[in-house]
């Protein structure tokens, strides 16, 4: 148990029966009478936030959240399919769970699942990924690297603004967690 004056941005409660994370935290101390804590919190499993406040003497169960790596192996059907590194069992993450990290994830790819017990609640990617680029404009003579952008499609789906001299077949790195071009690999 951990009392609500010790929340800190990104501590991971539970709380009316649900799992939640603190987003943000704010101690307010009233002229007359106590202490309050007003708090922003993230449900871990839906996404839902909402704001609640606290008195100060208030508590709450903290709870642990282990992170696990975890090797990408293929799509089946609306469930992606991840093998645990160190059991090399696998499991099935829903789209609820991959949500827009799918866009970046190619096969072999090793990512970060946050595990309460046996219980699969996020997913990490890597801050970089190298992606082929399987269709864009061809380049022009006199496109520099100062000139504009053109929309270029991944193997993985995705859809990013690459410079204009990048070409079809390139392999490129790209940052996950904004989506944008950072160079070629």
């Amino acid at each position: 148990m951990i009392s609500v004056t010790e929340l800190r941005n990104g501590t991971k409660v539970e709380m009316d029966g649900g799992l939640w994370e603190c987003l943000e935290y704010s101690h307010l101390k009233m002229g007359r009478g106590g202490a309050k804590v007003v708090t922003k919190f993230r449900n871990m499993e839906t996404g839902s936030i909402v704001d609640r406040t606290f008195n100060s003497g208030e508590k709450l169960q903290d709870i642990f959240v282990e992170g696990k790596t975890m090797q990408y192996l293929y799509p089946d059907g609306e469930d992606y399919v991840f093998m645990d590194m160190e059991t090399f069992d696998q499991i099935h993450l829903g789209k609820n769970i991959v949500s827009d990290a799918a866009k970046f994830m190619k096969e072999n790819t090793e990512v970060e699942v946050a595990m309460y017990g046996d219980k699969p609640l996020s997913l990490t990617l890597p801050n970089q990924v190298i992606l082929k680029i399987v269709e864009t404009d061809p380049g022009v003579r006199g496109d520099t690297v100062s000139g504009g952008t053109k929309p270029a499609k991944l193997e993985t789906g995705a859809t990013v603004q690459v410079p204009l001299f990048v070409e079809q077949d390139t392999n490129i790195k790209v940052d996950t967690r904004t989506g944008l071009y950072l160079s070629r690999a």
